[in-house]
């Protein structure tokens, strides 16, 4: 069993920044991708930025230049640094994370959310 727990989440205005971080704990052996996606009311689930192992990175176009994502490995904890926030980046964010557990078996986890709202 591999736990993402997310912290950081809030309300901020346009423009204003916010940092979401999501550790990892359990019977972990290796983590192969963590990342972020979100999802707003009514909306799918999607893709905000993803960091594998490798140190390669992916970001939703809408998010390019304005969020980044980094891990800290030592702790199995990755982080979302969301600058220049609009109203459209309001949803709940959720981390999600895949790789080996102990025994060599895959996982693949999702946190419970963290709400980030942007309004004025």
């Amino acid at each position: 069993q591999v736990q993402l727990v997310e912290s950081g989440g809030g309300l901020v205005q346009p423009g204003g920044s916010l940092r979401l971080s999501c550790a990892a704990s359990g019977s972990i052996f290796s983590i192969t991708r963590m990342g972020w996606y979100r999802q707003a009311p009514g909306k799918q689930r999607e893709l905000v930025a993803t960091s594998s192992s490798g140190g390669r990175k992916n970001y939703a176009d809408s998010v390019k230049g304005r969020f980044t994502i980094s891990r800290d490995n030592a702790k199995n904890t990755v982080y979302l640094q969301m600058n220049s926030l609009k109203p459209e980046d309001t949803a709940v964010y959720y981390c999600n994370a895949d790789g080996y557990a102990l025994g060599n078996r895959p996982f693949g986890s999702w946190g419970q959310g963290t709400q980030v709202t942007v309004s004025s």
